[in-house]
């Protein structure tokens, strides 16, 4: 069985979020798809394998499956194009159907998924509260300007936006009570966002309900933010643009289109970079 392992959202030739990406004539079972993720130990490994003129596409974190992740469909996009060519590839997700466009250019690689539609709904006052005091946050680090809420692109995510990058760059918190918290609430993250202006935002993203303390790259977030934004009138402009992962030293670039149709699909890109086969 051939492992990829790939960068995706990477700034250059450097940083990004690594994932695993097997790509198979079918799929494993759940088992050994979940033992797998857990060798690779990546925040998610992409399973993919032809179903009619689609892929069939699951996603593992070391510790369990998830409905969609955004930075290893980017990753399994350019491990397409590498194997296939340059196009647009339909997939089938476990709750929703998306399409992944990659091309290469040289020896590098991007592509842009279509996220599954989106949602949102303002956050339970009791869950706000405890989320803050699990980051050692108070109610006026908030941003009033962007209320925290449950969002949804392909995957549920509380969001809590702060007013300020240095609050931001303090994050910390328990791994076992962000998990304990996450799994009880059904969130996959919790994405923590700073706007620099009203296109450009800092975020980070702790994923305890996989077992990872924090992802440098989550373009489900990004799907589920944007649309988030779009909901409530930001003044985005139909693009946000969202550096994450430098202060864990990964600093990675990820690109939302924002159409503007209530709930429909994010565009979100980046380039993505190969690391090694396994």
């Amino acid at each position: 069985m051939d492992i990829l392992r790939i960068a995706a959202f990477s700034d250059g030739c450097t940083g990004g979020n690594p994932a695993g990406v097997v790509i198979g004539e079918t799929l494993l079972d759940a088992a050994d798809m979940q033992r797998v993720a857990a060798e690779v130990g990546f925040s998610e490994t992409a399973f993919a394998a032809p179903e009619g003129d689609r892929w069939r596409v699951r996603y593992f974190s070391p510790e369990s499956e998830v409905p969609f992740c955004g930075h290893a469909t980017i990753a399994l996009g350019a491990a397409l194009v590498r194997q296939f060519g340059d196009g647009v590839y339909a997939l089938a997700l476990n709750q929703a159907d998306i399409t992944v466009e990659g091309f290469r250019d040289g020896a590098s690689f991007a592509a842009a998924l279509q996220s599954p539609p989106t949602r949102s709904r303002a956050a339970p006052a009791e869950l706000v509260a405890e989320a803050l005091t699990l980051f050692g946050y108070r109610p006026d680090d908030l941003d009033p300007a962007i209320a925290p809420a449950l969002i949804h692109g392909g995957a549920d995510h509380l969001v809590l936006a702060l007013k300020s990058r240095a609050a931001l760059a303090a994050m910390a918190y328990d791994l076992k009570q962000g998990q304990a918290l996450m799994r009880r609430e059904g969130l996959v993250t919790i994405l923590l966002a700073h706007a620099e202006t009203p296109r450009r935002f800092h975020t980070r993203n702790p994923f305890a309900s996989g077992g990872v303390y924090e992802d440098p790259a989550t373009g489900a977030a990004t799907a589920a933010f944007a649309g988030y934004l779009r909901d409530i009138g930001w003044p985005h402009g139909g693009a946000i643009d969202i550096v994450q992962g430098e202060d864990m030293g990964m600093r990675s670039r990820l690109h939302a289109d924002i159409p503007p149709a209530p709930g429909s699909s994010i565009r979100v890109s980046g380039t993505a970079r190969m690391m090694e086969e396994g």
